[in-house]
């Protein structure tokens, strides 16, 4: 078993806690949770792993919801259209 799938195995439950705790919609938690573990997936190998696995797995899954929260917002912003003129 390689470390990632040991890591993820004991920490995923605490990171979807927090992130549930912060933002509270499971399947967006469950979601930026695996985008988190595809980051780790692939900057662990390089420079592995961090001191708190637990605790970058949690920043970077926030920092993922944070970035679909603002993406969205923006694409359903009433008057904010791009019309491609100045």
């Amino acid at each position: 078993m390689n470390v990632l799938a040991d890591v993820w195995r004991r920490e995923v439950p605490h990171v979807l806690a927090a992130l549930l705790r912060r933002y509270g919609d499971l399947g967006d938690c469950e979601d930026a949770a695996q985008d988190a573990a595809e980051a780790a997936a692939a900057q662990w190998p390089a420079d592995g792993v961090p001191a708190d696995p637990r605790a970058w797995l949690v920043r970077v899954a926030s920092r993922r919801l944070i970035d679909r929260f603002r993406a969205d917002s923006a694409r359903t912003r009433p008057g904010r259209a791009c019309t491609g003129r100045r």
